[in-house]
């Protein structure tokens, strides 16, 4: 490895003395999927049935790797870098037309666009990688090369879907992805060039967790939108008010679930891991992609309760009633977070498995409760699944406590 003083300027510096921050272009960057999320819950609202749940995940996972692979890389580039910020305004461009495209993505004519958009992200992304880190590190020039034909290959997939009939573009798509997740899982293996180690990626667990946080409160926000664009256009009568209130009280539930207490243990396990790259792999790239899911989901089931509270079939169109919609968005909501905080080092939580399993239960209720009687019952699955959390943190808090006191006093 080079010394620092010759290191290529679309570096950050690793030295400790230069915080590892992200930055105001990169929170710029972050804008545009605030415009994605919406488009995709939106579709998801105005046709809630099967085949659009199934074509909702597609565009979900599809716009989280987007994300998320710029993440990673600017773990490593200098946003503060003239070129690097040309490269993520350009990107954001990019995003806006893929998410401009959302609405049509499974018609004829904006699959193409929405395929191109995310093909030339990802794969000119990982070449840009290659091209900025030879001289730096070679073993992660190495990783973007195989990361760069991993990319190619699904690339074939998602143009093929793009050029296919909206019958079956469905289908290409799904295997574009699925490539896309198993690049990772096999760490870019290929033959002859072999695969990754992880411990080429160096990275800043302070950042990863950072710029995944802030991600979450722009998916948060999204919810905000939705619930305060569709309470704006109602009359206001005490049904809709407590519509209002519930999706309200459903946000603040979850941005606890998440931020309270865990968000921060997070920043410390890591920083602290000998093997931070890992951890990063699942509590900041597969964990917060169940969590985003699970707040798309909230979103669609929040505008639907408030434009119809009383009516768990609320269109003619409607094949997922509503409380289907709202059980399911907690359940996939409190697994992400199960599953984030395994990552960081929390044993399997009983609180979050007895909430999932509370949720399961209410399914043979969902045709006996109103989608707002069943948002409340919801809200308050997921508040004593916090206030058993809290309950059980605070006790085991006291516990070692008096370990550390029994301890001094024998010393």
């Amino acid at each position: 490895m080079s010394s620092p003083t010759s290191r290529p300027s679309l570096m950050r510096s690793r030295s400790n003395a230069e915080p590892h921050r992200v930055s105001f272009v990169e929170l710029f960057f972050d804008l545009v999927f605030v415009f994605a999320i919406t488009q995709i819950s939106h579709g998801l609202i105005e046709h809630p049935d099967g085949g659009t749940f199934t074509r909702t995940l597609v565009l979900t996972m599809a716009m989280w790797w987007v994300w998320v692979y710029t993440t990673w890389s600017m773990n490593w580039l200098n946003p503060e870098r003239s070129l690097i910020r040309v490269v993520l305004i350009t990107a954001m461009l990019v995003v806006l037309l893929m998410s401009s495209a959302i609405p049509e993505a499974f018609d004829e004519g904006q699959g193409l666009i929405f395929a191109l958009g995310y093909v030339g992200l990802q794969l000119g992304r990982a070449v840009l990688m290659v091209a900025a880190v030879r001289h730096h590190d070679a073993a992660l020039s190495l990783s973007y090369t195989r990361t760069s034909i991993w990319f190619a290959m699904s690339a074939v997939f998602w143009i093929l879907g793009g050029l296919a009939p909206s019958e079956e573009r469905l289908y290409f798509w799904a295997a574009a992805i699925a490539i896309d997740l198993l690049a990772p899982l096999f760490r870019y293996w290929l033959p002859v060039l072999g695969s990754t180690a992880p411990s080429v990626w160096t990275i800043s667990g302070e950042y990863m967790a950072e710029r995944t946080g802030l991600f979450i409160i722009v998916v948060l926000g999204e919810t905000i939108i939705v619930t305060g664009t569709a309470f704006g256009e109602l009359e206001g009568n005490p049904t809709q008010v407590s519509a209002f209130l519930s999706a309200f009280a459903s946000t603040v539930l979850m941005w606890l679930l998440y931020f309270a207490h865990d968000e921060s243990r997070g920043r410390r396990f890591i920083n602290a891991s000998q093997n931070s790259a890992m951890v990063a792999r699942s509590a900041y790239t597969w964990a917060p992609v169940v969590l985003v899911l699970g707040l798309v989901l909230t979103a669609v089931a929040d505008e639907l309760v408030l434009l119809h509270p009383s009516d768990n079939i609320g269109t003619e169109d409607q094949y997922i009633p509503t409380n289907v919609l709202i059980l399911t968005a907690s359940s996939v909501y409190l697994l992400g977070n199960l599953l984030f905080k395994r990552a960081i080092g929390r044993p399997w939580l009983v609180s979050h498995i007895a909430g999932i399993l509370a949720l399961a239960g209410l399914f043979a209720a969902s045709n006996a409760l109103s989608p707002l009687a069943m948002n409340w019952t919801s809200n308050a699955v997921l508040l004593a699944v916090i206030v058993w959390d809290y309950r059980t943190r605070s006790r085991n808090d006291s516990t070692s406590e008096d370990n550390r006191e029994n301890s001094a006093t024998i010393d």
